[in-house]
């Protein structure tokens, strides 16, 4: 995930620790957690799951499809992806600390087909979006408590493919009628394929609805 503010300003914390890609070219591989306060990465059980769930629904189509984790922190779920074979993956990080070592990293794995961004998520979205940019698959994994989703959700909405794929974590579960009160139409075409739940975290998998795309 992105790294969590306090007060409005970046905290650096004390402890680090390493978490594993858990499927793919790269299994194994330890991820280093960047030094930074905040910073919570989707746990490999969770992982795993979630590419269970894109292995059954699109497993034949990973390598052709285009992937955005926009809040990508350790950069554990776009490097899974990449790890498994998808074609191309866009990390976006704020954080000046994280974003290096997510830069480390792909250059450690000589993973050609990841491009990280250091940007504000908002922002980035913005631009994809005028650049008429769409992708496959979005992960979507912000700082608790700072109202990101309502933000960030219906400009994604607008940047997924026909049947494309959102995945979201969230400290409260979300349903597709919840996002629709959002009042986006592109919002309202995202429906809920998949969820789940690990502690305080829920996880969910939403597809765009092909009869909701002008």
């Amino acid at each position: 995930m992105g790294v969590q503010r306090k007060n409005g300003k970046l905290s650096v914390g004390h402890a680090s620790h390493k978490i594993r890609i858990v499927g793919g070219q790269w299994k194994r591989t330890p991820l280093a957690v960047a030094d930074v306060d905040g910073l919570r990465p989707t746990s490999d059980r969770v992982r795993e799951t979630l590419f269970n769930w894109l292995t059954h629904m699109r497993g034949m189509r990973f390598p052709d499809m285009r992937c955005l984790d926009l809040f990508a922190g350790t950069g554990a779920l776009g490097f899974e992806a990449a790890s498994r074979g998808m074609a191309h993956v866009t990390m976006v990080e704020e954080n000046r600390v994280a974003y290096g070592q997510l830069q480390r990293v792909r250059d450690k794995l000589e993973a050609s087909q990841v491009t990280v961004f250091q940007a504000d998520a908002l922002d980035m979205v913005g631009q994809l979006v005028r650049q008429g940019k769409t992708f496959d698959l979005i992960f979507l994994d912000p700082p608790f408590r700072e109202a990101w989703l309502p933000k960030v959700v219906p400009l994604c909405a607008r940047l997924l493919a026909e049947d494309g794929l959102v995945y979201i974590e969230s400290d409260m579960r979300l349903t597709a009628e919840k996002l629709a009160l959002w009042h986006e139409p592109d919002v309202s075409a995202l429906q809920l394929v998949r969820e789940g739940q690990a502690g305080q975290v829920y996880y969910h998998l939403f597809e765009m609805q092909a009869s909701g795309v002008s």
